[in-house]
């Protein structure tokens, strides 16, 4: 049983997440050769004031490019 687990920043659009669930799924099923009911597909999303990189986060980084 595959399982594909993606962790994204907040904000995407729900129908943007649900083509990311089909492509992944989809791409599972060729690669690996799973039956579709037995792949599984869990995207996390994570706030923006939780995911850092370089000692700042998404959330301060979004506000130093809005000139804040």
């Amino acid at each position: 049983m595959p399982l594909v687990e993606v962790s994204l920043s907040e904000g995407r659009d729900p129908a943007a997440i649900r083509a990311l669930i089909h492509e992944l799924h989809a791409a599972v099923e060729r690669a690996v050769g799973s039956p579709a009911q037995s792949i599984r597909v869990i995207v996390r999303e994570v706030p923006r004031t939780h995911w850092a990189a370089g000692d700042q986060t998404l959330a301060e980084r979004d506000e130093i490019s809005k000139g804040g």
